[in-house]
């Protein structure tokens, strides 16, 4: 059993389609970065990283490497998954939060739910998403940004 858990944070910006446990999402400023900024995916990953003692995103996925620019952060899931398979283990559970004041979050969660579940190849069950508002401060409550944390739970195979 391994436990992992992590945080990202992405700054929104005018011109960027907002994607989100790989759900493009009508807003009117998108998450900007190398790939396509997805916060949760990239919290979620790292989590699975860490648990498994590999380094982050950033090792395994340069923003240096122009074949990585505007890749959907759900390719990195799922070779993170198939890193994680390979050294024998399976997602016990992950439970991750979105921190975004606008916009709401609770139509797309379970889609999000169901999309990582597909790319860790395991039950919808096992992935919980909630979201919650910066109540007007600091950088998520101004809107300047969103973060995402996780932790996630490995079980051996």
């Amino acid at each position: 059993m391994r436990i992992g858990q992590s945080i990202d944070f992405h700054p929104l910006k005018e011109g960027r389609d907002l994607i989100l446990g790989g759900v493009k999402i009508d807003h009117s400023m998108g998450l900007y970065g190398h790939s396509d900024a997805d916060v949760l995916v990239h919290a979620i990953a790292e989590s699975i990283l860490g648990a498994l003692a590999l380094g982050d995103l950033g090792k395994h996925f340069p923003d240096t490497d122009p074949k990585y620019k505007g890749i959907s952060s759900l390719v990195l899931l799922e070779y993170v998954y198939s890193l994680m398979n390979e050294k024998g283990f399976h997602i016990g559970n992950i439970d991750a939060t979105i921190l975004a004041e606008k916009p709401k979050m609770a139509p797309h969660i379970q889609k999000m739910r169901e999309n990582i579940a597909s790319c860790l190849h395991c039950d919808v069950s096992c992935v919980s998403i909630k979201a919650t508002r910066g109540e007007k401060l600091g950088f998520i409550g101004q809107e300047e940004g969103m973060a995402s944390l996780c932790v996630c739970l490995l079980e051996e195979n």
